[in-house]
């Protein structure tokens, strides 16, 4: 009896997938078997759906719960629970044994079949072309990936893929659903096992081409895919991580990367395909200009560090000076110029461009300790820095303007050397 009666419960509380046999399904009605507050969401449990849930890589669709008096009462996510329950999580609770309508957003569900039927033609085009298996897919908001079991693949390999997958779906084949015994699938060839163990398997019939299981929404013809394009390939831990789109996301995409190229081609003054040379071009007077800003960078702060010398007396030599129009770059090129090639210098100086910054350096050989000093200095001011015996470099908390202080510490510090 205490198993007939847990099987009666299962009964009521597993759903009737719709969705398993028609995919263009996009209203219903159904009975509400259960409604409450699950993890903080208020989830509602039917007889019988046709919203997909989130599973086997492809997103949960979205839509209306339609009551008797028209209130609809939005549906936000589905979750698919391991004994068979199907959970709507609703802007709003609803009535136990009542009698709904469920209206599927239709455009989000076309984009999710276009999506998942183009994933199961590009993994059937890569183990036909490359025999490379498809080890996980999962669909984005904006775009789809497919890690592949493979060590590299080459731009060649991706062309070849994308143009087999394109080809099929120009073809048009049928798409076909169909529902077989484990037994029996195991003996068809299917491209992907999965893990289950009992029970009989969807499988999802590409004509000629593909055969796998699958739990997913599906196009009925792979002409209704409309197209994949495939965006980039990139080294994962457990192979190649593959990004494409299709449909009206390939569309889309088309059209964003076009205007994209566009406004680039018309900053340039050149053609759409001459755009990546003219990028080079760029690229290159940038790193020319860079090295000779650099160039006078040195030559600026070799001046100032000749200028600096001259006023300095006493052993050893300390320099102190700060730059307000100057950033930490170029106080550091002044006190390696001071120093380097000196054998009594001691230079304290600081910038006041972007964040305040110190830098504390002393020749080779000098016995004071510049790491110290400057944690010393910046444990006064506010700020952090640190380094070694002969460099120390550090800023001041953002926003500081009053260099005075700065001054004034650097005086003391200079006090303590001499």
């Amino acid at each position: 009896m205490a198993i007939l009666a847990i099987m009666a419960i299962l009964a009521m509380t597993m759903t009737d997938r719709l969705y398993y046999h028609d995919s263009f399904l996009h209203t219903f009605e159904a009975r509400v078997l259960e409604s409450r507050d699950f993890d903080g969401k208020a989830a509602v449990v039917l007889d019988r759906t046709a919203f997909y849930p989130t599973s086997g890589g492809q997103v949960h669709d979205t839509g209306v719960l339609i009551l008797e008096d028209e209130t609809k009462v939005p549906v936000l996510d589905v979750a698919d629970e391991e004994d068979g329950t199907i959970r709507h999580f609703t802007a709003g609770t609803l009535a136990p044994g009542k009698t709904v309508r469920g209206l599927i957003d239709a455009s989000r569900r076309r984009d999710h079949m276009q999506q998942h039927s183009g994933q199961h033609v590009l993994s059937a085009a890569f183990i036909r072309l490359f025999d490379v298996p498809t080890v996980s897919f999962h669909m984005g908001v904006e775009s789809c990936t497919i890690d592949l079991a493979a060590k590299s693949l080459t731009s060649e390999q991706v062309v070849q893929a994308e143009r087999l997958a394109n080809d099929v779906i120009t073809e048009d084949r049928p798409v076909g659903i169909r529902f077989v015994p484990l037994e029996e699938a195991r003996q068809m060839g299917l491209r992907k096992l999965p893990p289950k163990q009992t029970g009989e398997l969807r499988l999802i019939d590409i004509t000629d081409f593909d055969l796998t299981a699958c739990g997913g929404t599906h196009v009925r013809s792979t002409g209704q895919i409309g197209a994949i394009l495939l965006r980039k390939t990139e080294n994962v831990k457990q192979g190649v991580r593959v990004e494409f789109v299709c449909g009206f996301r390939a569309v889309d995409t088309a059209r964003q990367d076009y205007n994209t190229l566009s406004e680039a081609a018309g900053l340039y003054s050149t053609h759409l395909r001459d755009v990546p040379e003219q990028v080079r071009k760029s690229l290159q007077e940038t790193k020319s200009s860079a090295k000779e800003r650099h160039k006078l960078l040195e030559d600026l702060a070799e001046f100032q560090a000749a200028r600096l010398l001259v006023g300095a007396t006493g052993t050893p030599r300390v320099v102190t000076q700060v730059f307000p129009e100057r950033d930490a770059v170029f106080i550091k090129l002044v006190a390696q110029k001071l120093t380097v090639g000196n054998t009594d210098v001691v230079a304290l100086i600081a910038s006041g461009s972007g964040q305040p910054a110190l830098v504390f350096a002393q020749s080779p050989g000098q016995k004071w300790n510049m790491g110290q000093l400057l944690k010393e200095v910046m444990a006064r001011l506010g700020g952090r820095g640190g380094g070694s015996a002969d460099m120390a470099q550090g800023g001041l908390p953002a926003g500081t303007t009053d260099l005075s202080k700065v001054q004034e510490a650097l005086q003391v510090t200079a006090t303590k050397l001499t």
